[in-house]
């Protein structure tokens, strides 16, 4: 639905972005140039030119403490601190918030707090779209008549744009509605676990642009932490969290969003808020 979204991690995998998904299995690129977002295609995958195979049965973490922190997350919700109430009348929508090992590629910065074969998946929206063109976000949209609620509909948006299975996913819970005043929506975040990654790509290319896999040690890297400014000229403008993966500035929505979820799980880790990126126009 909505997005907003550059750093350090691992050589990109899978189809050129952008591409819709190709019944030929994903060709490496062959990029040097290391990258924390991974263009996703479902399923473990090498390391590339940069990364380490993991052998049989190897695993770089285990993920179990991680699930069972945003399983709990998702059973207690958060909240919102300074965020406006919806409004009731506004368009609802949701949007697929969707962890998980989605390959083998550890991310580059080593956290504390979480493994680092744990990702979240994020979409690059078109450049065409009247809202939001060109942003990074969560997989999502607007809730349908025919969706049985947002965790439908989220499913649902993350299967179009993306081609997941949705049989993979583990529903967690959902984090209350947020207010998007700039498209009239209030979209309600839901928080899964990817069990069984299955193959994603671009599938719509009037829609989306990108399908990538973010490593969650990378943003939680101080180094890829800024605050994102836009809409005004000093002394008057807005700000919002931001996150640099790749080729990519996640902001706005969906970085305050993260930004949350992180400071609720007590992964944070301590970065300077005075490091400024314009959010990209």
């Amino acid at each position: 639905m909505d997005a907003d979204g550059r750093g350090r991690g691992r050589a990109v995998t899978g189809p050129v972005s952008g591409e819709p998904a190709a019944a030929d299995p994903p060709v490496t690129d062959g990029l040097a140039e290391p990258s924390s977002a991974r263009e996703a295609t479902g399923g473990p995958t090498t390391g590339g030119a940069t990364g380490h195979e993991p052998r049989p049965g190897e695993r770089r973490g285990s993920l179990g403490p991680a699930h069972a922190q945003l399983r709990a997350l998702g059973a207690r919700g958060v909240t919102w601190p300074g965020w406006p109430a919806p409004d009731p009348a506004a368009r609802p929508a949701a949007v697929l918030v969707l962890l998980g090992a989605l390959d083998a590629v550890a991310a580059h910065h080593r956290s504390a707090a979480v493994p680092e074969d744990l990702d979240v998946l994020l979409v690059g929206r078109a450049a065409s779209l009247a809202h939001h063109a060109g942003q990074v976000s969560f997989p999502g949209g607007r809730v349908d008549a025919g969706d049985d609620g947002p965790v439908a509909a989220a499913l649902r948006e993350a299967v179009e744009e993306t081609g997941l299975d949705p049989r993979g996913v583990e529903v967690l819970g959902t984090l209350g509605e947020l207010p998007v005043p700039v498209s009239n929506h209030r979209v309600t975040p839901v928080l899964a676990w990817w069990a069984d990654p299955s193959p994603v790509a671009v599938v719509d290319r009037g829609e989306s642009a990108h399908v990538f896999r973010a490593p969650v040690a990378d943003l939680l890297d101080p180094a890829n932490r800024r605050t994102a400014t836009f809409g005004g000229r000093l002394p008057v403008r807005h700000v919002s969290p931001a996150f640099l993966v790749g080729p990519h500035v996640v902001w706005g929505f969906t970085a305050l969003v993260l930004d949350r979820l992180f400071d609720a799980l007590g992964w944070t880790e301590p970065w300077d808020r005075d490091r400024t990126v314009a959010a990209p126009r």
